[in-house]
């Protein structure tokens, strides 16, 4: 049974490739997004297996459907990226990772947070310049804080104990409350209260209610040099608006690990091009605004339960047509 892989690094094939051994699939590493125009590239194959970027639209399902491609699998979380209507009028199972190792997520969250804060890319960077002064480099505790947590599934949950533990007051937005969540001091509260919050970060979905969740309106109704932090969905964020939060100095800083541009950058060595998106381009000039690139999910830990469970839910799907984890099933 073949599987080709789109959008694939070389982690990719290491951690696939250590994990595949007692199923016996054949793996196919193409380093291309699936779009219409490289779909040619799943011949053969029983499923695909696809990240954030690859675009799965209609056609892309018809035509996948056309070659014998049984299981769109992806190897994250979000499905924003996929027709799923449409996957299920061609006969297309799609499964995914709901879960996996969501303290890689939130603890990349506190290390933006704590980089803003304390500026220590800086102080590095000064330090092997033989600068030792301190000017410029004034933090805040974080303790006593308050943090507004959006969305509170597995990463949000992760992340709101993590600042619990940096003594920080947490309040978040959910459409249904964790209990275990409020009994570990988490309180509740309408999204106009949240956005009031110190610190900002998101944890919720893409979908057609979050997109541009934050925006003019919103960033008015936030305090004052507020920390927004997205290790999301880059969608979820209004550029064009933040980067007007930020000349008013509403937003105080900006810490990113997605964008929603994010597919003609990311995973890429641009290092020698002239980038053409000028709204990267304006953020990376901000001195309070720090970018990684989806990295949040890289830890050794995530790429492992990613492998595993993609993996199994392939073999699951043709072997039985069914998935003993529903939560990873969409279609």
């Amino acid at each position: 049974m073949k599987i080709v892989f789109f959008s694939a690094q070389p982690y990719d094939n290491l951690f696939f490739n250590r994990y595949n051994d007692t199923l016996g699939f054949e793996l196919v590493f193409q380093e291309v997004r699936l779009t219409e125009r490289t779909i040619n590239l799943a011949d053969g194959a029983d499923a695909v297996c696809v990240f954030v970027n690859d675009k799965v639209t209609a056609e892309v399902c018809k035509e996948l459907s056309a070659k014998g491609v049984k299981i769109i699998a992806l190897r994250c979380a979000g499905f924003n990226n996929v027709d799923l209507e449409a996957a299920k009028a061609n006969g297309l199972r799609v499964c995914r990772v709901p879960a996996y190792s969501p303290e890689a997520v939130a603890e990349h969250a506190l290390a933006l947070i704590l980089t803003l804060n304390r500026k220590t890319h800086k102080a590095y960077n000064r330090v092997r310049e033989q600068n030792f002064s301190l000017n410029g480099l004034l933090g805040f505790n974080l303790h006593g804080k308050t943090v507004g947590v959006i969305g509170t599934g597995n990463i949000g949950k992760a992340f709101c104990r993590i600042m619990l533990g940096m003594g920080c007051k947490v309040q978040a937005f959910d459409l249904i409350a964790n209990k275990d969540l409020e009994a570990l001091g988490v309180t509740y509260h309408p999204l106009t209260e949240v956005f009031k919050s110190d610190i900002l970060s998101l944890h919720c979905p893409l979908n057609n209610q979050t997109a541009y969740l934050i925006n003019d309106d919103t960033i008015a109704m936030m305090k004052k040099g507020v920390m927004l932090i997205n290790t999301s969905r880059g969608g979820l964020v209004d550029t064009k608006a933040t980067i007007k939060g930020l000349k008013s100095g509403q937003i105080a800083y900006l810490g990113i690990d997605v964008y929603e541009q994010e597919e003609h950058l990311f995973f890429r060595d641009l290092s020698s091009a002239v980038i053409q998106d000028d709204e990267i381009q304006r953020l990376m000039s901000f001195p309070n605004v720090l970018i990684t690139a989806h990295q949040a999910f890289f830890t050794d830990e995530a790429l492992s339960q990613i492998a595993t469970t993609t993996l199994n839910n392939v073999q699951q799907l043709l072997k039985m047509g069914n998935l003993n984890n529903q939560a990873a099933l969409l279609v």
